[in-house]
């Protein structure tokens, strides 16, 4: 016969939380087993039908553990944070997809903040008073000695996406590779004449794009002094102003390599306004891949990168994986080809229509 499952005490709600003791009592064992158990302890030696036993307990009876009380035991609060610079730029969506997911697979929460809206020392508050157990980084808007605060709280910081300085692991994909992807790309079709809306200065990604491109066009056999750099942003309105920049070259490039989507969004909308087509008169291609960019008119080509690998890879580093250095998440960028890259016209036929 199987023992009664516990009951509450007279006068005591009958839906209270259940606890650790009725589990153990519903399972036939000592509470420290069902502790261990829960905790997945690999020093605990037990026969599998007690496990069985145990977990049965915990499912019948609805059992959750007690967070507070398990932070006070582990020093441990089961919740990691995520800075990045703001909400309005798309790709971090990705990234937070990612994060979220890995940090739900551990138990765990994930707490997202900006740079713009959150003060920083917040954060350096909250790493030093255990409030969250390590925090990863998609933003370098902030000063060298906040980032200096963070580390010397000994919780672990993971940078995503770039690297920055006093920050010793890093997650990053391979943008050098998404530059030369999408040059490749441009000059298959025709296009010889290639220009690079960059991101901007301070940025490492933006670094690190503007590097492939030039190491492709010399791939390409193209003179690296054909190179045409755009200053730019990861922003909608520095898409606008780098085309601004670009119709008032004598000699237009015929297709654009854009930083990011954010800046490809103002670079069409700035193209459409001045009566330039695309991709008649010039082509464009920018680094990242989202929904929305197969919605644009014309549908956007893009390079795909695994942002939501490198929220996961990042959550990861904080779980466990304490080693420094950079990896490179495996995952390869790769072409979406879409309307807004065409082979190259001549200029006469461009005119003539």
């Amino acid at each position: 016969m199987s023992p009664a499952r516990p009951r509450a005490r007279q006068g005591e709600d009958a839906t209270r939380r259940a606890t650790i003791a009725d589990v153990a009592q519903l399972a036939r064992v000592d509470p420290s087993v069902v502790s261990r158990v829960i905790n997945s302890d690999d020093r605990l030696v037990i026969k599998a039908e007690t496990r069985t036993r145990v977990l049965d307990a915990i499912r019948e009876l609805r059992y959750h553990p007690n967070a507070a009380a398990r932070s006070l035991r582990t020093s441990q609060s089961g919740t990691f944070g995520l800075l990045i610079p703001d909400f309005t730029n798309p790709i971090y969506a990705e990234i937070i997809t990612g994060a979220e997911r890995a940090a739900t697979e551990r138990d765990a929460l994930l707490l997202v903040g900006s740079a713009i809206e959150t003060r920083p020392e917040r954060y350096v508050e909250m790493l030093a008073s255990g409030r969250v157990d390590g925090l990863l980084l998609a933003t370098d808007m902030m000063q060298p000695e906040t980032i200096e605060a963070m580390a010397r709280t000994g919780r672990p910081l993971v940078s995503v996406n770039q690297r920055i300085k006093g920050v010793k692991r890093t997650i990053l994909a391979d943008d050098e590779g998404a530059s030369r992807i999408a040059v490749r790309h441009l000059f298959d079709l025709g296009h010889r004449r290639i220009a690079h809306l960059r991101g901007p200065e301070s940025s490492d990604t933006a670094r690190r794009r503007l590097a492939g491109y030039r190491k492709a066009l010399v791939s390409c056999g193209i003179p690296e002094s054909e190179a045409v750099v755009l200053p730019g942003g990861y922003t909608t309105d520095s898409g606008v102003s780098g085309v601004a920049e670009l119709l008032t070259l004598a000699r237009r490039p015929t297709a654009l390599v854009i930083a990011n989507i954010a800046a490809a969004v103002g670079a069409m909308s700035a193209l459409r306004e001045a009566g330039v087509r695309v991709p008649e008169d010039i082509s464009l291609i920018a680094i990242h891949d989202i929904a929305l960019a197969a919605h644009l008119a014309p549908a956007l080509s893009t390079v795909s990168m695994p942002l939501t690998e490198m929220g996961a890879a990042g959550v990861a580093a904080l779980s466990g994986d304490e080693s420094e250095g950079t990896t490179v998440v495996k995952k390869p960028t790769e072409l979406i080809e879409r309307r807004s890259t065409a082979p190259l016209r001549s200029r006469a036929h461009s005119r003539s229509r």
